[in-house]
């Protein structure tokens, strides 16, 4: 029988991409699955007679990696449980969602996902003969900008309502290329998708997603079938695709863990989760990278951050010996630079730089609300919740922080008491939270218009501002938010001291800051100096007197 398919088709939601040809009989069995990657030059989502095919587009099926021919053609073997993807190249984009979320891939399960309580992929029936591509031109500079989500994580609808109020809305307008979900796109409801993705859908942008620890299917059975909502809703929980000069590679380091003993009981979380690859995905990645250019900046994106993922020495040696390599996560609730070393097992020539990235759920959007009834729901470290924008230029890279609804030249917090006497002035300790700083960082202070600049000593230590403050709100009685979590130690904390000899009055405090990337900030406190007491007269000693 033959039949036609418009690439796009859902089913029960899924992209299932273009589809031409004469459907195969079912098989148990491994497949060979066909088709074309094609300029769809009039947009129907269906390869159409005349309609060219794109030579030397990679194709995926989850491990293998090919190029189509010159005719657009690609050939790879499929399972009953296979995604097969198109990389997108650079000068292309693939169909769009109406959420805006890239649609780039088909799934072929034939029976579909088991059942859950959140349901994952409807059967998809036989493998079609052909599993066409369609693909569009674009026009991708070579400087282009990325917005990074860490964690939004709501565990509603009314929290959802705060991303949109205390992120989205600022954001619309971006001039970003596209945006990215780090993981925990949600904290655990995975009905909520589809609502997510309507409200990010308002910033005009494709979106990508990468998997989180909350957005398993925590009654699935093993690590396999954990992943079928998040298939259902946005496709692959890995792939890649090039955008402008950039290589991006979506990472699923989220491995579900069910002992055999509790594979057979009812209950909902029977298993729990930890940091790891897989020998397929790490094929995959080998694949992908054997086709990328050594001297192509590559940037990997993934949940759990690279030091807590088991197998990560086994991705060490597929990405140590590139000289343009960085790597971003979430999932903590901290913003951070790390560099990691030999010490961890890196062999590379330098150390690999992997960003943890600002969460836009803050502490879990706990704390006590603002005028919006949004909570302030402050990280841990002391960093406001928000999130990043990147801004990429061939193999440079340079992240620009953002605080939720503040301006953009809110990059740090200044922490000094309001008065002091000016004998005091030499023991008191101020205290500078550079939100994007880290040990490539350089901070100083001065005080006053005349002032020397004096370079502050970065600490690994609790932010004391956040401790004040989570101890005060956390002891409010009958009180109707969140308590914020234990503080823990900032890695971008500075701590210096008052110079002596401040005269009485009003100062001005400034602290300055150059950052890796060179890029620089300043922001000032206003302290006030009283004069100094006077010592108090001692009583004589009687028979001393003159």
């Amino acid at each position: 029988m033959s039949r036609s398919y418009l690439t796009g088709i859902v089913l029960g939601g899924l992209l299932l991409g273009s589809l031409s040809g004469t459907i195969q009989a079912e098989s148990k069995t491994e497949q060979t699955a066909t088709g074309y990657v094609f300029q769809d030059t009039n947009q129907n989502r269906k390869r159409d007679p005349g309609e060219q095919g794109l030579a030397c587009v990679r194709v995926s099926n989850g491990r293998e990696v090919v190029c189509t021919d010159q005719s657009g053609k690609y050939e790879l073997p499929v399972t009953d449980d296979t995604i097969l993807f198109v990389i997108k190249p650079q000068g292309w984009r693939t169909p769009l969602s109406k959420n805006l979320t890239p649609e780039f891939y088909y799934i072929h399960k034939p029976a579909g996902s088991p059942q859950s309580k959140y349901p994952g992929v409807k059967p998809t029936g036989p493998l079609p003969a052909s599993v066409d591509f369609p693909l569009y031109p674009q026009k991708e500079p070579e400087q282009f900008r990325a917005i990074f989500f860490g964690d939004p994580q709501p565990r509603d609808q009314k929290e959802i309502d705060y991303i949109a109020h205390d992120i989205i809305e600022e954001l619309v307008g971006t001039d970003a290329s596209f945006g990215v979900t780090l993981g925990d796109i949600l904290f655990d409801d995975l009905s909520l998708f589809e609502s997510q993705a309507r409200g990010i859908a308002l910033l005009g942008i494709p979106w990508y997603n990468v998997i989180g620890n909350h957005d398993i299917n925590y009654d699935a059975p093993s690590d396999k079938l954990s992943d079928e909502t998040f298939e259902r809703a946005f496709g692959p929980a890995y792939y890649s695709f090039d955008y402008g000069q950039v290589h991006f590679i979506v990472l699923d380091d989220i491995e579900w863990i069910v002992p055999e003993e509790n594979k057979n009981t009812k209950k909902e979380k029977k298993g729990h989760y930890q940091g790891g690859l897989g020998k397929e995905q790490i094929e995959f990645v080998k694949n992908d990278l054997q086709q990328i250019p050594a001297d192509q900046l590559v940037v990997l994106m993934m949940h759990i951050p690279l030091v807590g993922v088991e197998d990560r020495q086994d991705l060490y040696r597929l990405i140590e010996k590139r000289p343009f390599c960085m790597s971003i996560s979430g999932h903590t609730h901290h913003h951070e630079h790390r560099f990691i070393t030999k010490e961890d097992g890196w062999r590379g020539p330098k150390p690999h730089h992997h960003i943890i990235n600002v969460t836009v759920s803050g502490s879990w959007w706990s704390g006590s609300p603002d005028e919006r009834g949004i909570p302030h729901t402050m990280m841990a470290d002391g960093a406001p919740n928000g999130y990043s924008i990147i801004s990429f230029d061939g193999t440079e890279y340079d992240l620009d922080f953002r605080a939720a609804g503040r301006a953009a030249s809110y990059q740090m917090n200044i922490l000094a008491p309001e008065e002091v006497t000016a004998d005091q002035t030499s023991e008191i300790e101020i205290f500078a939270n550079i939100f994007n700083g880290s040990e490539r960082s350089k901070v100083e202070m001065q005080v006053g218009e005349s002032g020397s600049w004096t370079v502050m000593e970065k600490i690994d230590d609790i932010d004391p501002s956040f401790n004040k403050l989570s101890e005060t709100e956390n002891a409010v009685e009958g009180k109707k938010y969140r308590n914020l979590p234990k503080a823990k130690k900032s890695t971008h904390l500075w701590r210096t001291k008052l110079p002596a000899g401040l005269k009485p009055g009003t100062h001005l405090i400034r602290i300055r800051t150059v950052e890796m990337d060179g890029d620089k900030h300043q922001s000032g406190r206003v302290i006030r100096v009283l004069p100094a007491k006077p010592a108090e007269k001692t009583a004589s000693t009687p028979g001393t007197e003159k």
